[in-house]
């Protein structure tokens, strides 16, 4: 078997697992649906290992697997591009994907409950889940192994298709349908900017290669766009982050994210950890060499970035629902990912992306244990005391938010901490800037990370207590259809949620001390690009000395410290003194209500875009539809027929006399038309 047919593999067989459990749901069943498509993605992450050995050796692929149509020059074709960057996102997406679908079968076992009794919406719901998710890592993987912007445009599509469907899935509640066209319509956005870039690129390159593309970079940085007067390539760069500001969920376009979490919890990790959100990470490393020619367009991520890392993490200090908690850490996180490629520290990015990939796998699963600990309660005032009853999920969660803090010798620490320091010596505008925020949102990180461990496993056991309405908001109240009203005896996950936890946590430890081979080891190659002018990556090289000498400076650095004081603080506040948070925000009521109310940007985004795409509508109606069809068109039509009819009916009376007179009048008209 050839290596083009491995290729070919590992998109299809996560495909027909993904249309089997679909189009013979009822034949399959429960058991052959989860199977069939746990099988296809197991084999797709094989193959992956096979292709990743295989790149390690050298050999790496770029060719066309299919051409659909030529137009003008302009190919438009299906192609797969193997390199460094492209296995090691195969081997994330794929190895996570597996995982998910294993925690799933456990999750999702007693779905029917969450149906209505008789819904036709929840007929096969377990098979359906099972075919999207399949689907959904078949639409990953043509993204990532794509190597041109077609096939790397169905691929963007295709997951926020799929993401809109499994947002959406509990179809039945009025809180996820409104989620899953919020994500759509802020993704239109998103992707509208990213068309735009493509169009520029196929209009000046003459070309959807990206290998063409790339090659004709230096020609394309000497072109003026003819409309805006700005440099082309700033113009391409601009649009195409735009797309990915969308899909990566960065400031503005970051509020479809967390009320994305109304769907199942395997999706949150699947999508919003993993693989859908870090696509626009893995698009501008792609597009480095672009990128690089452009120190304008270098600002304006590092700077959305910073934004995105501080602002949404203060959110999460304040949110109370668990999976919500871990909603604003991603985008807090992908905040940081994307000041990264702002400071040409694509390789950091991509490793901040992997180690992200696991140790957020782990939280957003073992919220979802927790979940079904606490009999689908999400609010965690009502949890506490969990540590002694679920003690693999709590040393797994514990693991994570370790990670996820920054903490060594943990993978977060290695990736954020390289982060802070690309950002450091980047030379861009707006790299002070970012530097600064990414300092302030390491403290914060502590904070709610270490929050979530205390207020969730640790402390009183607040679910023994009555459950009253008081100081909930609107969005548990929505849950109150499928929430647990009585008393709560939580207990441990069966295994096949477990298992997943434990082989999540282990690369969330371990895979940070990759870090000399993908960072400093030119392990990458030809697959990023940094300019001369940007040097803070091979500066941090000359720096590094290995995993346990970056260790041990590490905990001397102000970045250590903040973590360890944000950390402390959530100790002190939710162990020592559990009373003090209410206090705080009874003292700090102004600036607690801009933080629960996400700083205004939903009320204003419900106002001015979804008010006024109504009002529009409401003009539209009427002075469209009332006004000029209704009154103008039918019924003006109507009374101007009826008027001449009445016309008519004057001069075709039947009356002699009267047809003599009108005679009379006609010859005496033609005498005067005659004599002028």
């Amino acid at each position: 078997m050839g290596m083009k047919t491995l290729y070919l593999l590992v998109p299809l067989a996560p495909l027909a697992g993904a249309i089997l459990a679909g189009f013979f749901a009822n034949i399959l069943g429960r058991t052959g649906a989860h199977t069939i498509t746990s099988l296809g993605v197991a084999i797709s992450f094989v193959l992956s290992v096979i292709i990743f050995q295989d790149v390690q050796a050298g050999h790496t692929f770029n060719g066309t697997v299919y051409q659909w149509m030529e137009s003008g020059g302009l190919k438009l074709e299906v192609g797969f591009l193997i390199d460094q960057l492209t296995v090691l996102m195969m081997l994330v997406v794929t190895f996570v994907s597996l995982m998910v679908h294993i925690y799933t079968i456990g999750y999702m076992a007693h779905d029917e409950e969450n149906w209505p009794e008789g819904s036709k919406a929840g007929t096969n719901s377990y098979q359906r889940f099972f075919s999207y998710i399949s689907l959904f890592t078949f639409s990953m993987l043509m993204l990532v192994m794509s190597n041109n912007f077609v096939q790397l445009f169905f691929g963007w599509e295709a997951v926020g298709l799929v993401s809109y469907l499994l947002i959406g899935f509990w179809s039945v509640r009025p809180t996820a349908i409104y989620a899953n066209l919020k994500a759509f319509l802020v993704n239109r956005v998103g992707d509208f900017g990213f068309l735009l870039g493509i169009g520029l690129i196929a209009a000046y390159a003459g070309s959807l290669d990206y290998a063409t593309v790339f090659a004709k970079r230096n020609e394309l940085a000497a072109i003026t766009e003819a409309v805006t007067g700005w440099p082309l390539i700033t113009a391409v760069c601009i649009c195409l982050f735009i797309g990915a500001m969308g899909k990566s969920a960065q400031f503005p376009l970051h509020v479809w994210l967390p009320d994305s979490m109304e769907g199942p919890t395997p999706i949150s990790a699947l999508i919003h950890a993993a693989t859908m959100v870090t696509a626009g990470i893995f698009m501008v490393s792609r597009m480095s060499p672009l990128f690089e020619l452009s120190d304008t367009a270098l600002s304006f991520v590092i700077v959305i970035g910073a934004i995105t890392t501080l602002f949404m993490a203060l959110i999460a200090i304040v949110q109370t629902d668990v999976k919500r908690v871990v909603a604003y850490s991603t985008l807090s996180q992908l905040g940081y990912m994307t000041m990264a490629l702002g400071a040409s520290a694509y390789s950091v990015a991509i490793f901040h992306l992997m180690t992200h990939a696991f140790f957020k796998a782990v939280l957003f699963l073992g919220a979802g244990s927790v979940i079904i600990a606490m009999h689908h309660e999400q609010d965690m005032r009502k949890m506490g005391g969990l540590r002694k009853y679920m003690p693999i999920t709590y040393a797994t969660m514990l693991i994570g938010a370790i990670a996820n803090a920054g903490l060594p010798p943990f993978a977060g620490f290695f990736s954020k901490d390289s982060i802070i320091e690309a950002v450091h010596l980047a030379n861009v505008p707006g790299a002070g800037f970012a530097y600064f925020c990414a300092l302030a949102a390491v403290f914060v990180g502590g904070l709610y990370s270490f929050r979530l461990i205390f207020f969730t496993f640790h402390g009183e056991e607040r679910f023994r207590k009555g459950h009253d309405d008081h100081g909930h908001d609107a969005h548990h109240d929505a849950h109150d259809d499928h929430g647990h009203h009585g008393p709560v005896e939580p207990h441990e996950s069966p295994k096949v949620v477990t298992l997943p936890l434990i082989l999540l946590a282990i690369p969330a430890i371990a895979s940070g001390w990759l870090i000399g081979t993908l960072l400093y080891g030119n392990w990458f190659g030809s697959a990023i690009t940094i300019a001369e002018a940007h040097k803070g990556m091979a500066t941090m090289a000359q720096g590094f000395h290995g995993v346990f000498g970056m260790m041990t400076h590490g905990v001397t650095t102000l970045p250590f410290w903040l973590a360890i004081g944000g950390a402390a603080t959530a100790w002190y506040l939710y162990i020592v003194k559990p009373d003090l948070p209410a206090v705080i925000k009874q003292k700090l009521a102004f600036p607690a209500m801009i933080l629960e109310e996400k700083y205004g940007l939903d009320r204003f985004n419900d106002w001015f875009f979804a008010g006024g795409a109504r009002g529009i509508g409401r003009g539209l109606w009427k002075a469209g539809d009332q006004v000029l069809i209704d009154g103008v068109m039918v019924n003006g039509t109507a009374g101007a027929v009826g008027w001449f009819a009445g016309l008519t009916g004057l001069i075709q009376s039947g009356r002699i006399y009267r047809y003599a007179l009108a005679m009379l009048f006609g010859v005496v008209a033609f005498l005067l038309l005659w004599r002028a």
